[in-house]
């Protein structure tokens, strides 16, 4: 009697863990395939009247797929001691991190790997179209320099200095003024370019700006050129504040589109940039009852009234103009799914919590543009209006920054060593400003402005503060890295366009699509009904291993897609394995169920040292190569682990669940079993 209830148990146990897998299944296909659960949500919301949000998980795309450029750099660290070569790399990666982010790049990645003896920095720009701009900032060596209080910087400028301003710009706009009436009477836009415009690096290709994107430094000149045809000359003189332009529209490209959102938003205490004393549940119920009352017609009033943005009450929430990617991920998805004039539900990201209410939308064109342009003086061109003056000390002067621990207290921080000129210039700016604050500049940003206590000689110097040792250690390496003589040079670069990047991916999409049915086809024809399980097996680890890149995440390149579909059929060579382990079970006779425990308990060391083989080889691979192949090497082996799961949990679940002993038996041939095995 006990048999029987051994088997119903265990086949009890088989049905909760086939519920299990294909609840796993479910979520990771929501996760794979948003629109499947935003289904869902709509039904729930209408059914029950509740606000469900949306859960997206974006997939993140590398530069070959969304568009972009990859450079490489080698770096010269011939002066640089052996020891200290991998924290000077980890300074200048720093650096350049902060350029990149400036440029306002999305998810940029710059990663330093070793080559031989060579050290090499690989910069992925995703999204970013001007690449001589991007080389030229990159490519700068780190520069260091401390800084005085600058005593003048508040100081009106006298009627002489306003004056002085006033007639330079005035002959800048003459020769603009002229130069649009001799382009208007058929002269060459090219050549006046190259004899006369103010920028060198744009003069030299005849004042070709190459594609303009809606951010940047020449965002008012493009609204300006937007309703320019093409081959036209804008009518008249451009003038953004900074410069006088005389522009020309070359080509136009569509981009998508962009869209003006104004937005409310609330902050708690420990949201970014917040000063607010409010809990996060009082900030949310402050904005969960403007939500009652805000409308499209007294939105500007009530940002005014109650937004905690800076500048709110001036600017009335206007975000301006924006294309996707120039936002955070989830205000921006929210933001381009509203309808015009209309106001989101309450949205929770790292600032605060937002109302949003989307003014307008149009369609975006990048515009290729050639100028000429003529600068405009400005106040600092005259004096010096910045807060901090420099001074003679720079990072050339710096010996080292390190990591020190104070003897008395055992606080973090850094001490600085100057070569004989630092020190006598450190001494006289010191002595200069005694309780007073110096800066300490890198790359035009200030890293630390200590307070002087006294004259400091001898070349030495100590900036302590309230350090963490990771907060110590990161400001040592900026110091470091501005100071150690470590030029970079280009020796790769890549460009892919946004068209050729989402070429790229309906391409591979179609291969993935083409090999899993190729895959399932030939599992159905050598393996019948195991083969359907494994085909069955095969979806759930393509969902399973999505959702995982996504989660993670992983970000897709073309060799990551490529690793991806190889590891497709990758993963059904354990079910080869076990399935001709299987039928050589049955051959020896042996029951259903134990010829499948039997098949897949002997064919696991054949499929445990395969994957590790495959594992090995993507280790090597991800450690030893460029960024290029890391993301192959990184899916493919992702994809190998998460095969051997599939195989051996979910095929030996699905295949026990159904082989019962009484359908083999019927029907022998679906299962891989002969007659004659019987």
């Amino acid at each position: 009697m006990k048999k029987p209830v051994q088997t119903l148990t265990t086949r009890k146990a088989l049905i909760r863990r086939t519920i299990l897998l294909f609840a796993v299944f479910a979520l990771a296909g929501f996760v794979s395939y948003p629109k499947g659960a935003d289904w869902v949500v709509d039904r729930v919301n209408q059914a029950s009247g509740w606000k469900l949000q949306y859960v997206h998980f974006p997939l993140v795309l590398g530069l070959d797929l969304q568009g972009g450029t990859h450079l490489e750099y080698i770096a010269d660290l011939s002066n640089v001691p052996e020891a200290e070569k991998r924290d000077s790399m980890n300074g200048v990666r720093d650096v350049i991190e902060r350029r990149v982010n400036a440029m306002g790049v999305s998810e940029p990645l710059v990663q330093i790997t070793k080559a031989g003896n060579d050290w090499r920095l690989s910069v992925e720009l995703a999204g970013i179209r001007d690449i001589q701009q991007a080389i030229k900032m990159i490519g700068e060596t780190p520069t260091l320099d401390f800084r005085e209080e600058n005593e003048d910087a508040d100081k009106p400028l006298t009627e002489e200095e306003r004056k002085q301003i006033d007639e330079k710009n005035a002959e800048q706009k003459k020769k603009a003024e002229d130069a649009y009436a001799r382009v208007k009477n058929g002269a060459s836009f090219e050549d006046i370019a190259k004899q006369e415009s103010d920028d060198e690096t744009s003069k030299a290709k005849g004042g070709d700006l190459g594609f303009l994107i809606g951010q940047g430094a020449y965002r008012g000149l493009l609204e300006r050129l937007k309703p320019v045809a093409v081959g036209s000359v804008f009518e008249g003189v451009v003038d953004d504040g900074a410069n006088y332009y005389v522009a020309k529209v070359e080509e136009r490209k569509p981009a998508g589109q962009e869209i003006r959102a104004s937005h409310i938003l609330i902050q708690w205490a420990g949201s970014s940039g917040s000063s607010s004393t409010s809990t996060k549940e009082q900030a949310k119920a402050r904005i969960e009852e403007l939500k009652k009352t805000v409308t499209a017609e007294n939105f500007d009033e009530m940002v005014q009234k109650f937004s905690q943005e800076p500048g709110a009450n001036q600017s009335k929430g206007d975000l301006d103009w924006f294309a996707k990617g120039v936002m955070v991920p989830e205000f921006e998805e929210t933001a381009f799914k509203l309808a015009k004039d209309q106001i989101s539900d309450v949205l929770e990201t790292q600032f605060g919590f937002h109302l949003i209410k989307k003014t307008d939308e149009r369609p975006l064109d990048d515009i290729r543009v050639r100028v000429v342009i003529y600068k405009k003086t400005q106040p600092s061109d005259i004096r010096n209006t910045e807060p901090w003056k420099r001074t003679h000390l720079t990072g050339k002067q710096l010996q080292r920054a390190q990591l020190e621990f104070d003897q008395r207290t055992g606080a973090s921080q850094v001490s600085l060593q100057f070569d004989d000129e630092g020190a006598k210039l450190f001494a006289d700016l010191t002595k200069k400003n005694v309780g007073k604050p110096i800066a300490i500049f890198l790359d035009d940003q200030p890293i630390s402005i200590p307070t002087v206590q006294q004259e400091i000689t001898g070349g030495n110097a100590v900036i302590n503060g309230s350090f963490t040792i990771a907060e110590a250690k990161l400001l040592a390496q900026r110091l470091q890295a501005g100071a150690l003589p470590v030029p970079i040079s280009i020796i790769a670069q890549q460009s892919v366009g946004p068209t050729l990047g989402s070429e790229s991916v309906a391409a591979s999409l179609r291969a993935g699509l083409i090999g899993f049915l190729f895959v399932a086809f030939f599992m159905l024809m050598f393996y019948r009904l195991p083969g359907l399980i494994s085909v069955l097996a095969l979806a759930f680890y393509a969902a399973l291993l999505l959702a995982l890149f996504k989660l993670i995440p992983v970000t897709m390149t073309l060799s990551g897609i490529a690793g991806f579909i190889l590891s497709l059929g990758m993963a059904v060579d354990a079910n080869v394995l076990i399935f001709e382990r299987l039928k050589e079970e049955f051959r020896e006779g042996k029951t259903t169920s134990h010829a499948i425990d039997e098949a897949f308990k002997r064919a696991w060391t054949s499929i445990r040292d395969g994957n590790a083989t495959t594992l090995i080889s993507c280790a090597v691979l991800y450690g030893f190569s460029s960024s290029i192949i890391k993301g192959f090497a990184l899916t493919l082996a992702i994809g190998v682990v998460m095969s051997m799961f599939t195989a051996i949990v979910v095929t030996k679940t699905l295949l026990k669940l159904v082989a019962a002993p009484s359908l083999v038996e019927k029907m022998p041939w679906l299962f891989l079993k002969k007659k004659s095995d019987s």
